[in-house]
């Protein structure tokens, strides 16, 4: 049995094609995989236009697929793998969730999460950040080019 253990920067790129697909429609593109057990257990890409609701983050869709697919709240084995640095209540529900890692690619200068401090995640989860963040913050970049 093949036991690989895949990088981080595999995972961010499963994350970027998400955003790719948010992207394409219109979204902001950003995008987040869950992992466990080296697996991707849920795929999301922001909804917010598409669905009308504020509250359709990447990360928000990816907590509630992979919650779905392990059959529990709880996320403490799994890694969210998102190509922007999580806001403010998509660190909450990470919070809740109990999620172990975090891994990040650009960091969100405006309205990303350590602008008001790290306490908002669960004192048990990790954090990487800057994973391929010149391939995250290009596509965000590319995208309010275009709006503009």
């Amino acid at each position: 049995m093949n036991l690989s253990v895949f990088s981080d920067e595999h995972f961010m790129k499963e994350a970027l094609k998400e955003a790719q697909k948010a992207f394409d429609k219109e979204e902001v593109p950003v995008g987040a995989v869950v992992v466990c057990n080296n697996q991707i257990v849920a795929r999301a890409h922001n909804l917010t236009e598409t669905l009308n609701d504020v509250t359709a983050h990447a990360e928000m869709q990816a907590f509630t697929a992979a919650a779905n697919f392990i059959g529990g709240k709880y996320l403490k084995e799994c890694t969210l793998y998102v190509t922007l640095e999580p806001c403010v209540m998509c660190a909450g529900a990470s919070y809740w969730a109990q999620i172990g890692k975090i891994v990040f690619g650009a960091y969100d200068d405006k309205r990303g999460y350590s602008k008001t401090g790290s306490d908002l995640l669960h004192p048990s989860t990790e954090v990487v950040s800057g994973v391929m963040q010149g391939e995250c913050s290009s596509l965000i970049k590319r995208f309010f080019e275009r709006k503009r």
